[in-house]
């Protein structure tokens, strides 16, 4: 181990000293997914149930926490800015005041989340660990963007609408996250040593 990341490397993409045009174009398709994740909407209110918090935990934990919170921040710039790429097709600064600012800006810290975990071996080389890693990603998720709906609804009604819906939806999708990292890093072993 070199301090804490493991020597191993810690994501099939080995983000860890890859040219910076590499990295530029990893923002581009991180961004990318994230806007695809946000079409994947079941419409609730006030927050809907989208795919971007599974996106936001594989980007971190793919990507690393530097390059994962920079890519979804990119992706939420890019929202900011008007191009239709949050939930449901949305756009415009005005989401990031409304009842959805917090699960928003929590997505930078839960993806950031997952990649510090995943550089400290809660990746696909250990799937239970990398299940943990993407469950607390969408746990940050729903914590965070919860505190500030509190501001607007209440905690009791923050509570009931912006968390208690979401819970079974965030085990499915660290499921799911831990499964697709798992598959991942066999297939990168597979490609190493065949």
């Amino acid at each position: 181990m070199s301090g804490f990341v493991s020597s191993a490397g810690f994501s099939p993409l080995r983000p860890l000293g890859r040219s910076f045009s590499w990295q530029v174009g990893a923002v581009v398709l991180g961004t990318m997914l994230l806007a695809a994740s946000s079409y994947v909407e079941v419409p609730l209110k006030p927050v809907p149930v989208t795919m971007q918090t599974l996106a936001v935990a594989l980007v971190g934990a793919l990507y690393g926490w530097r390059l994962g919170a920079i890519t979804i921040t990119a992706w939420l710039v890019q929202g900011a800015m008007g191009l239709p790429v949050l939930a449901g097709g949305a756009a415009g600064a005005h989401h990031f005041v409304g009842p959805t600012a917090g699960y928003l800006f929590a997505f930078p810290v839960a993806g950031a989340a997952a990649g510090w975990l995943a550089e400290r071996g809660w990746n696909g080389h250990r799937v239970v660990l990398a299940f943990l890693g993407q469950l607390i990603s969408n746990l940050l998720c729903l914590v965070l963007g919860a505190a500030w709906l509190a501001l607007l609804v209440g905690p009791e009604l923050a509570i009931t609408s912006g968390v208690m819906p979401f819970l079974v939806g965030a085990l499915l999708k660290a499921v799911t996250g831990a499964a697709i990292l798992g598959v991942a890093t066999r297939g990168t072993l597979r490609k190493r040593t065949g």
